[in-house]
């Protein structure tokens, strides 16, 4: 895992999560402090960005017979997810795996077989 700094982590935090479907288009201050917060605790940035990911894919396959969820106001609704995935980690593939598949979603694409 790469290192970067706090600037950086946080920068390329909240622009995953503002490119995620159902959030907001800027950030808002509570969630550059969100964002700094998670740096401060040691969250590696992968595991954040499994965390949204995640989620993200698991919102999309709801029920298309429930009610829709309302938007994603704030990156702390992925803080849950934050720490499912601190007690249960993954691997780098398992985060690939997580890309593909919500590429896949985003595009209205079934996802293929991984070789």
């Amino acid at each position: 895992m790469t290192h970067c700094g706090e600037a950086a982590y946080v920068a390329a935090l909240l622009m995953l999560y503002i490119d995620l479907p159902d959030t907001p288009l800027r950030p808002a201050p509570h969630d550059q402090s969100t964002a700094r917060r998670l740096y401060q605790q040691g969250v590696p940035l992968p595991l954040a960005e499994g965390a949204l990911l995640l989620a993200s894919l698991r919102r999309s396959i709801r029920d298309n017979d429930r009610p829709p969820l309302p938007p994603i106001r704030s990156l702390a609704y992925f803080q849950p997810v934050i720490t499912e995935l601190q007690q249960q980690p993954f691997t780098e593939e398992y985060l690939d795996y997580l890309r593909h598949k919500f590429q896949k979603a985003v595009t209205g694409q079934p996802a293929a077989p991984r070789p």
